[in-house]
């Protein structure tokens, strides 16, 4: 018996019934022999971590764009913020935790510079069907790998496409909007469960508002610092949620989905809408919006761009504005300014 076998084995009898055992995973686009240590969500989260676009979630923006301190969230401390949670959940529940970190690990992988700023961008000057979680999985099953993809399997896959939720529902309660996987929903949750608390953390930790803003009905419930405002979050989630019949259903209370909504109501209107936030983001778009048009007319500049990035594999038999278009996504907030200055800024003589 393998390793892995033998921790399948372990799954079965541990796991919830609604949790999704890692035997019995829907499979890959590309069919593999199985590991003989990991199991396939395993290998999964591995595949994700190793990969380039995970490493430059390092470089991207969560909300403040190229932030002075030290201690402001990235795309990537929010990443793991949200495999922390998710994890946690699944764990109190019983189910899957390296699916459900393997899905929060990758669900922001194909995330634009600057935030939702270099989205909105990507809508008006590429598609207005671009978004950052169909991005994230063209990162995994194409981009990555000089265009072989990470070939994950079906539940990862799933779960990082339909994390996605704007300012729609925190539960969804349309079957197309959810993951397959109980495992997916959870990391759907845990995603605004983490960037309600820490965008709210950055939000003071920078003046944008002051602690004495922030709605009492909102901290009087959920509480007044993050590790209050988590622990209450993630310990309503999990006493709430019902189990029958094999299936969880997922729920909060509705005192503290009350105030989660009206938190979140809140950031929107004083903090990602806010002058200081909002005219950052014009900048942002003008920098992605020229070097757009600028690589549409420059082919043979694009061509060594795509070397440096070591996407130029990607390049063949894909439409130009596609290509452009993945390559600006891919780009960290540092990479973008750093090339527009080189390429539209004098350079002074030596």
């Amino acid at each position: 018996m393998s390793i892995r076998t033998d921790f399948e084995k372990r799954e079965e009898s541990f796991l919830a019934l609604a949790g999704c055992k890692s035997s019995e995973s829907r499979g890959r686009i590309v069919p593999e022999d199985p590991c003989p240590i990991r199991t396939a969500f395993q290998r999964d989260r591995d595949r994700i971590v190793y990969s380039n676009a995970f490493r430059r979630l390092k470089h991207k923006t969560q909300v403040f764009l190229s932030p002075l301190g030290d201690h402001y969230r990235t795309r990537l401390t929010h990443t793991l913020e949200v495999a922390e949670i998710a994890r946690t959940i699944s764990r109190a529940m019983r189910l899957n935790e390296d699916l459900a970190e393997a899905i929060a690990l990758g669900h922001d992988l194909g995330h634009t510079p600057f935030g939702h700023g270099g989205e909105i961008a990507l809508k008006e000057i590429y598609s207005p069907s671009f978004s950052h979680n169909d991005q994230s999985l063209r990162v995994v099953d194409y981009l990555e790998n000089k265009g072989k993809g990470l070939n994950l399997t079906y539940e990862v896959r799933d779960g990082i496409l339909k994390h996605s939720k704007g300012f729609g529902d925190i539960i969804p309660q349309e079957p197309k909007d959810m993951a397959s996987t109980t495992e997916g929903c959870i990391v759907r949750i845990s995603d605004i469960l983490a960037y309600l608390n820490h965008d709210l953390d950055d939000a003071v930790r920078s003046g944008v508002i002051k602690p004495e803003q922030i709605p009492q009905s909102c901290t009087s419930v959920l509480g007044h610092t993050h590790s209050e405002r988590a622990t209450n979050m993630i310990r309503d989630i999990v006493f709430s949620s019902r189990g029958k019949d094999g299936e969880i259903t997922l729920q909060m209370s509705d005192k503290i989905l009350s105030a989660i909504l009206k938190l979140r109501q809140f950031l929107y209107d004083n903090v990602y809408r806010s002058p200081q936030v909002h005219k950052e983001f014009l900048k942002a778009k003008k920098i992605l919006s020229e070097l757009y048009s600028y690589f549409m007319e420059n082919e043979d500049q694009f061509k060594t761009q795509l070397i440096i990035m070591e996407m130029d594999e990607i390049s063949k038999d894909q439409p130009m504005d596609r290509v452009v278009c993945d390559f600006i996504a891919s780009m960290t907030d540092r990479y973008a300014m750093n090339l527009y200055e080189k390429l539209f800024l004098p350079s002074p003589l030596v």
